[in-house]
């Protein structure tokens, strides 16, 4: 370790010890630690590297939240809050026969934290699960809860006090605290998740957007996190998705270059999404074009969602109207969650499809 991250990890220690977070350690394991860089304010955080012990460890599969389904409660909503809690994992207390499982080697002696630390495998899902806990009453009425970030909404400014009172009650109760410099009151457009929410709808955080070309897959990554607010993302970003091919020659070519600023520029500038409503019926508009397909959800002329995928290998073989079939479920299996048991219109421009349902001989693909 460099000597300035020395420095660093001394200070740290002693911030850990005199916080009661972490106390000198006799156990016979000992993972090492590492710093990483925080995304928001900047600086380092302290972190061990506890690929050994997880790899033995019973997985929690506690699910976390998907987060296009958070958001599609939030129709009809005006006024929001947020909450983030101080070192959510820290308030978080380990038992005492565990402790010395977690415990870490540096250059100053042998830790063990007392508090359930970044990096342990089932983190996530714990604090999911207690968070899931305290909230069970609110969740999808008012509240949105993704691991240590809260949010609040609501339909009016009376209605939204009340709701405020409810969480922060539940707050004390259970004895979490915020960090009041990242929480934000009586909004009327919130970032939350890498999304701008207000009135109107979703849109994407241009905040979010990368900067450099360096590590592709991680624009490819984040971008793609975002398709559903692009049009042909897939379409637009092939220059850049070939070169994450299995042996593929890195060469960032000129259309490279301009996939990747196209992409900047429409993250930038991405539509606001409208917020689905399941007591109304839903459009979807399939095609298949050269070597993709694409749909759009709507409902009552406002685009819900956008999807678009590249063909398989095997597919660019497909007949015409086998490969609109493929948009049809392609588009039914990514919105399987809005459409299942309710209205939905299919629109597809190839008349052939219309006589699947009557056709004596199907292929093995229909």
């Amino acid at each position: 370790m460099a000597l300035d991250l020395l420095t660093e990890l001394k200070i740290q220690l002693q911030e850990q010890l005199d916080k009661g977070f972490i106390r000198p350690s006799s156990s016979p394991w000992g993972c090492p630690v590492l710093f990483v860089e925080k995304k928001d304010q900047g600086g380092k955080r302290l972190c061990v590297d506890y690929r050994p012990l997880n790899v033995v460890t019973i997985k929690n599969k506690y699910p976390l939240p998907h987060i296009d389904i958070l958001f599609d409660q939030l129709a009809g909503t005006k006024v929001f809050s947020k909450i983030d809690l101080r070192s959510g994992y820290y308030q978080i207390k380990i038992r005492e026969e565990d402790i010395p499982k977690i415990a870490f080697s540096t250059r100053y002696g042998l830790y063990e934290y007392l508090v359930m630390s970044f990096g342990l495998t089932n983190a996530p899902a714990f604090f999911m699960y207690m968070m899931n806990s305290v909230f069970m009453n609110e969740l999808d009425k008012f509240v949105v809860v993704f691991i240590d970030d809260i949010l609040i909404y609501s339909k009016s400014e009376e209605e939204h006090e009340e709701h405020l009172k409810i969480v922060l009650t539940r707050l004390r109760e259970h004895k979490l605290y915020a960090k009041f410099s990242k929480c934000a009151f009586w909004l009327k457009e919130v970032s939350f998740l890498g999304h701008i929410l207000s009135e109107k709808g979703v849109a994407v955080d241009p905040s979010k957007q990368p900067k450099t070309v360096t590590e592709i897959r991680s624009f490819l990554g984040l971008a793609g996190y975002y398709r559903r607010f692009i049009k042909d993302f897939s379409k637009t970003a092939k220059p850049m998705t070939s070169l994450t091919n299995k042996n593929a020659k890195y060469l960032w070519s000129s259309n490279c270059e301009e996939a990747f600023q196209t992409l900047k520029k429409l993250l930038t500038s991405a539509p606001v999404l409208a917020q689905s409503d399941i007591t109304k019926p839903f459009d979807v508009y399939c095609d298949a074009f050269g070597n993709g397909l694409g749909c759009v959800l709507m409902q009552e002329g406002r685009v819900i969602a956008y999807t678009l995928r590249q063909l398989r290998k095997h597919e660019t073989n497909y007949p015409t109207h086998d490969l609109e079939l493929a948009a049809v479920v392609h588009s039914l299996k990514i919105w399987r969650h809005y459409l299942l048991g309710n209205t939905c219109h299919i629109y597809t421009d190839h008349k052939s499809l219309k006589y699947i349902l009557t056709q004596p001989k199907l292929n093995m693909r229909q």
